[in-house]
């Protein structure tokens, strides 16, 4: 049931454009908390999240006839851009695999792009397991030897509250008025 849970969770988190938390950190947690084989967290983590992701690209690419004109074309002159050469979908698609920026916009952007979806998402996979099996082995490593520490503070008010904090400024960011406060000499 468990197993299930962590599925249905990930797939829900890979469905979402934007503000959802990392599967990397899920996969983790549930780790930490639940215990769960590593293997199957990984291998469970990475279908869910490739399954979420390409279901996110191909819900993109249903919107793209509701866009301007404008960014129609450009989008057209992009897609032009990106796959015009073999060594550019090469590029692409190695970009899929390893890349730091958020997967959520990266696969809505192949999805409005209409990209070779299938092979990005297998590349995204082969990507995820990767890293997946590093944090995964490194909780399980952290869990052996510091693990009634890291059950104590992953569970405890503070860390939600220091999480609260995070998410709190980093939603705060934009509306700061940063011109004001660089370009003002002190008086």
């Amino acid at each position: 049931m468990k197993y299930l849970i962590l599925v249905a969770t990930i797939f829900g988190i890979n469905l979402l454009p934007a503000f959802g938390p990392p599967t990397s950190a899920v996969l983790v947690f549930t780790r930490l908390h639940w215990h769960l084989n590593p293997v199957a967290l990984v291998l469970l983590g990475g279908i869910a999240a490739m399954s979420g992701r390409y279901l996110l690209a191909v819900g993109a690419s249903h919107f793209k006839h509701r866009l301007p004109a404008r960014l129609t074309e450009n989008l057209e002159g992009a897609k032009d851009r990106l796959t015009n050469r073999k060594h550019r979908v090469l590029a692409l698609t190695i970009l899929f695999g390893i890349s730091p920026l958020p997967s959520a916009q990266l696969f809505i952007a192949a999805g409005l792009l209409d990209l070779p979806l299938l092979a990005l998402t297998f590349a995204f996979f082969v990507g995820r397991i990767i890293s997946y099996s590093i944090y995964v082995g490194a909780a399980t490593l952290a869990e052996q030897q510091f693990g009634s520490v890291i059950d104590n503070f992953f569970g405890s008010p503070l860390a939600i509250a220091i999480q609260i904090v995070f998410l709190v400024a980093v939603i705060a960011l934009p509306f700061i008025n940063w011109k004001k406060i660089f370009n003002e000499s002190p008086t």
